[in-house]
């Protein structure tokens, strides 16, 4: 028998909403967790090597901790979560005053106490009846229900069959093999409100879902590798070539699908603020490429980036750019992904010195010693004076610590910065070798799978020691240590590129190609930084190939050379055919056997079984390869002839 049980639906919203609470108050906790208590500095990036990384650590601190670290999103689960909690508290308190799972209780259905006498039976069940009755509950289907249910508990406790099946069962219909209630609760039959429920169920399933699944469909269309969105892949494939220099890959930069809703000047004060540092920076950009406010406004940002002058832009304007600097590393991958399909080896590795120069903060102008802390233009005026001036970083970290030059103006605790960051910075010593592995010969043929092997060693490491996070306290945000390793021709061609992040102090990286033609080649090997500048390097790879032809003969193993004279799986499965319709044959041809015996010793021998497979596989064989004419006893014999 059917009935709407609210308990029934308490139970089940239980149920549903404990799918959503418990996992949701998890997430909350953990978050809370790690933003207030349990989160290292480590982690964050938020590490002060030297004092002029403190403040980027102390930003980065205030970013990833505390209120400021909990997200929009965070607010909007933590209130949604607290909203069902409490309608969780308040359907189990209903739970609770209700009693069980709706059950069939005459008594209860009639409003009587247990054992109540037949003629209050009957006063309650006339007066139910005559309040429920249909002819005066006209087109209500719950009164109708309730008009069922309490004749079938008057039946119950009247009926001595009903009452029995009722005290043994439960049910006065007898042994039920299942029990049905519906689950919801029980308004849904209460035709004031059937309106409503139908607007609901059209405003869920036509609108709410259908705009839910597109809405997730645009949003992940629009992305591709590592999260760039399609349209930026299609601007870098518009913007870049093979005569794109690192000078107008800011404009490149400013440009990308990503930045054009968040730093589009759009009220009047925006605009102003735009022209205002254009204006100031304007002597240190080339001219625009793209005449459109979002590539000039994310230009002129970017180069108060290089001048380190970010101090002069307003809060919006620092939010705007550490919104570009923050995507940068993704999406300066992506430029020299679509480097690499273009063939453009020159400009892939302009890619590649842009993002040295956006982590250090420098510009094409200046000198690469301006990466070490507390330099400034006298420092490095200074550095590059005398017999052991040096203009370049890879040098300066070879001199010894008691021999650098332009410290002689720092106080001790700048000195012990300088001396830290020339520890940090990395030192690196490139080998490089080519082989054909499991080759007994040395020598490189055409078409062999060749090896480079690049072993790479950070001379500033002891052993057990890895490499950690990049030192660049003007770069807002954490960025660890990687190489680019490339291989290309001389004439400009990419053999291969790949990103190493292994931090170790002695890492190999192996690249794999096919060699030439025969001639002798000159590859070219970049080992470049993903974050410091002028501490490139490249090495030529000289590779002589010969032609396959000079390959010595090749030798066949005696017991490969009988292999080769066994059947396969497929003609031994055609063979086993022919032999069953020959031994038919034979069974045909029993009663010849004496005749056969009669015959002379000189006669035509039979044929063996074993025999006429072999011929048989020779057959096939020769058919296939279409040899037949060209066989050299058939050739012999015309000749004789």
């Amino acid at each position: 028998m059917l009935q709407y049980d609210n308990q029934a639906w308490n139970f089940f919203a239980l149920a549903w909403l404990s799918l959503y609470l418990f996992p949701s108050w998890w997430i909350i906790k953990g978050k809370l967790y790690k933003t207030f208590i349990g989160t290292k500095d480590s982690e964050i990036g938020a590490i002060a090597r030297t004092s002029v990384e403190k403040k980027k650590a102390n930003e980065l601190k205030r970013n990833a901790k505390g209120m400021k670290a909990l997200s929009t999103g965070f607010w909007i689960n933590l209130s949604l979560t607290v909203t069902l909690t409490i309608v969780f508290i308040y359907i189990s308190t209903c739970i609770q005053s209700g009693g069980e799972v709706n059950t069939f209780d005459p008594y209860s259905i009639l409003g009587l106490d247990t054992g109540a006498d037949v003629k209050v039976i009957k006063k309650a069940y006339r007066d139910l009846s005559l309040k429920w009755h249909p002819d005066k509950n006209p087109n209500n289907p719950a009164a109708e229900a309730t008009f069922m249910v309490v004749a079938k508990a008057y039946g119950a406790l009247t009926d001595p069959v009903a009452k029995d099946n009722w005290e043994k069962y439960g049910n006065p219909d007898g042994k039920q093999s299942l029990e049905v209630s519906i689950g919801l609760p029980s308004f849904l039959l209460d035709t004031d409100y059937r309106n409503l429920v139908l607007m609901a169920y059209l405003i869920v399933m036509v609108g709410v879902i259908p705009f839910a699944v597109w809405k997730y469909y645009t949003d992940s269309s629009k992305y591709g590798e590592k999260d760039v969105m399609y349209d930026t892949y299609s601007w870098l494939h518009h913007s870049l070539d093979e005569t794109t220099t690192v000078k107008s890959m800011p404009d490149t930069l400013a440009g990308c699908a990503e930045f054009r809703d968040r730093i589009m000047p759009k009220t009047p004060e925006e605009k102003t603020e735009t022209r205002q540092i254009l204006d100031k920076f304007k002597p240190h950009m080339q001219k625009p490429r793209y005449n459109h406010p979002v590539c000039i406004k994310g230009s002129a940002l970017l180069h108060a980036h290089f001048t380190r002058q970010t101090d002069a832009l307003s809060e919006n304007l620092k939010a705007d750019l550490n919104y570009i600097l923050q995507r940068s590393g993704a999406l300066i991958e992506s430029m020299i992904t679509v480097c690499q399909h273009q063939e453009s080896l020159k400009t892939l590795m302009n890619g590649i010195q842009f993002s040295q120069y956006v982590t250090q903060a420098c510009w094409l102008k200046d000198s690469n010693l301006l990466q070490l802390p507390h330099f400034t233009e006298t420092e490095v005026a200074h550095a590059m004076k005398g017999k052991i001036g040096v203009k370049t970083l890879s040098k300066y970290l070879a001199i010894p610590d008691d021999e650098k030059k332009g410290l002689a103006d720092f106080t001790e605790d700048q000195k012990k910065d300088v001396l830290i960051c020339c520890n940090i910075i990395p030192d690196i010593t490139v080998e490089a070798k080519v082989f054909v592995d499991d080759d007994e010969d040395a020598q490189v043929y055409e078409g062999d799978l060749c090896t480079v092997r690049v072993n790479i060693t950070r001379n500033q490491l002891k052993a057990g020691e890895k490499a950690g996070q990049v030192h660049a306290p003007h770069f807002p945000f954490p960025r660890m240590e990687a190489w680019w390793i490339i291989l290309g021709t001389k004439e400009g061609k990419i053999i291969s590129i790949e990103k190493v992040t292994k931090p170790d102090r002695e890492f190999k990286h192996d690249i794999k190609f096919l060699a030439p033609r025969e001639g002798t080649y000159v590859f070219d090997l970049h080992v470049m930084s993903n974050a410091y500048i002028g501490l490139d390097q490249k090495e030529s790879i000289e590779l002589n190939t010969l032609d396959a032809s000079a390959l010595p003969a090749y030798k066949i193993h005696p017991d490969d050379a009988e292999l080769d004279d066994e059947p396969t799986l497929f003609e031994e499965m055609m063979s086993a055919n022919v032999e069953e319709d020959s031994d038919d044959e034979d069974d045909d041809d029993s009663d010849d056997d004496d005749d056969d015996d009669d015959k002379p010793a000189d006669a035509i021998k039979e044929l063996s079984a074993q025999e006429r497979k072999k011929q048989e596989l020779q057959k096939r064989r020769q058919a296939a390869a279409g040899d037949d004419s060209d066989d050299d006893s058939s050739v012999e014999e015309v000749y004789a002839d």
